[in-house]
């Protein structure tokens, strides 16, 4: 394993400086993974939920740590937010009342304090590297300082809530004090110097959809050793975000706006089949897709949706598989030519 580390270090140095400075960061194709945080559900708690639900296939995957992610080359994580203005609401999982826990849970108190909490589901599937956003924006700060001229990140944040689940515990709502103090922690948790922001896009145009189409994303050169993050929602919480704030003026986060509005810049588009995502790359949009979704793909070997992803020249290709599953019995795992992360979008590319 240190050999391979050491490698991983060499080959990531080499190709440090593979893109030119010159081009636009919408220009870049990434691979990154999908609920980054993630640790996997424990083995009896797994086997024992199983026995509740017959989708929890979809959740048996997991993943290294974030600076490992980073240092293997990705360059795109996920993280999901969970108020817990009081503290200690995610602080007992349910879950661990059906089995005897392999490890200890939050052995420092970290879910006691007030925060924003990272996990994937309550009572459920709550292992994670990072019990805090404040931990985790700590541990990618610490990495990129460590390489400061590395590429742009880009990072999808999903805010999340919802009603009384079964096990009888109810998240935070998002508010528009929660959006605030998200800003905030994001902006002291990696510093603003760290951040691609809509208004450091927008420039001088009237809006941020207009800066786009008009190529004012910054180019690598001015992206190095950056941040970018994008709010996944398209419904109440978009419009709540960008509530007062046309244009995302003030705001931290870009959003999944729909084409022809004043904030539209960038875009999800799970389906790497959207015959509409060449399009609308082509102008200007950085999109996120993704390659595998629920395990499906990676259990059949498939890699129908990578290959349409690479093709459809999304910028963002999210994954579960960087690295083949220690679950199953697949080779499945993704990458670019030579077990790289980040290219020149083959859209751009001139023939």
């Amino acid at each position: 394993m240190k050999t391979y580390s050491i490698l991983l270090v060499l080959f990531f140095s080499l190709n440090l400086f593979s893109q030119p400075d010159s081009i636009p960061i919408n220009k870049l194709q990434v691979i990154g993974s999908h609920n980054s945080y993630k640790k996997a559900i424990e083995a009896d708690l797994y086997t024992f939920l199983e026995t509740q639900s017959d989708k929890m296939q979809s959740l048996q995957y997991d993943h290294i740590s974030i600076p490992e992610q980073l240092e293997l080359g990705l360059r795109n994580l996920e993280i999901d937010v969970y108020s817990d203005i009081k503290g200690g609401k995610f602080a007992k999982p349910k879950g661990l009342q059906f089995v005897e826990p392999k490890e200890n849970y939050d052995p420092n108190g970290e879910m006691l304090k007030p925060g924003f909490k990272v996990l994937h589901i309550p009572d459920i599937d709550f292992r994670t590297h990072y019990y805090t956003l404040k931990s985790c924006l700590n541990a990618i700060k610490k990495w990129s300082d460590a390489h400061p001229t590395h590429e742009p990140v880009f990072i999808t944040l999903e805010a999340k809530d919802g009603g009384e689940n079964k096990y009888g515990t109810t998240a935070d709502q998002v508010t528009d004090e929660f959006f605030v103090n998200l800003d905030n922690a994001l902006i002291n948790g990696l510093g603003a110097d760290k951040l691609i922001t809509p208004d450091s896009v927008r420039g001088n145009y009237n809006t941020l959809e207009e800066a786009i189409l008009n190529n004012n994303w910054p180019t690598l050169k001015n992206a190095r050793g950056k941040f970018l993050f994008i709010l996944d929602d398209s419904k109440s919480k978009r419009s709540l975000y960008i509530k007062n704030h046309p244009s995302l003026k003030g705001r931290v986060l870009f959003v999944n706006a729909e084409p022809g509005t004043p904030e539209a810049a960038t875009l999800i588009r799970n389906n790497p089949e959207d015959e509409t995502i060449k399009g609308l790359v082509s102008k200007g949009y950085i999109i996120r897709t993704r390659a595998d979704a629920g395990t499906k793909e990676a259990r059949a070997n498939d890699y129908t949706h990578f290959k349409d992803a690479k093709k459809s020249g999304a910028q963002i290709i999210t994954t579960d598989y960087y690295l083949p599953s220690s679950f199953f019995n697949s080779d499945y795992h993704i990458s670019f030519k030579d077990k790289t992360y980040v290219r020149i979008n083959p859209i751009f590319i001139k023939k």
